[in-house]
């Protein structure tokens, strides 16, 4: 999770998201929030991430990755994670307005998926760098 804080801090004036996916031990993927930079509403972080991944592995399956985000997935990020089949997803911050892998909703139940999840993970971390963004913004 440590190195997805630092890739959430280099999101500029984005959202700060970080995300990071893990295979046998080693990042294979990292991105953060780029909607804004991209004019691209699915430039997510995980969404990046995954893409990146996948590019790299040259498949579309992910069963055998982990991913470690600052933020619990939105609905569109949680269905391309259990689409994507990622083994264990980790977050930092809880989203109780959007969050989908268990906070808001969980689209775990949608697919029957088997995907892993566990949340809070540093979370008093991830809720500072949330928080100071979104302080800045008012």
């Amino acid at each position: 999770m440590k190195r997805a804080i630092e890739i959430a801090k280099l999101a500029g004036s984005e959202i700060p998201v970080g995300a990071i996916i893990v295979k046998d031990g080693e990042v294979i993927a990292s991105a953060y929030n780029r909607k804004e930079e991209l004019n691209d509403v699915t430039a997510h972080a995980e969404i990046l991430a995954i893409r990146e991944a996948s590019q790299k592995l040259n498949r579309w399956r992910l069963d055998d990755c982990e991913m470690y985000v600052t933020l619990e997935p939105c609905p569109m990020c949680a269905w391309a994670i259990v689409n994507s089949r990622i083994k264990t997803v980790y977050f930092g911050s809880y989203d109780v307005n959007y969050g989908a892998l268990g906070s808001s909703i969980d689209v775990r139940k949608l697919a029957n998926s088997k995907t892993k999840v566990y949340g809070g993970i540093m979370e008093e971390e991830c809720d500072k760098i949330l928080n100071e963004y979104f302080k800045e913004l008012r």
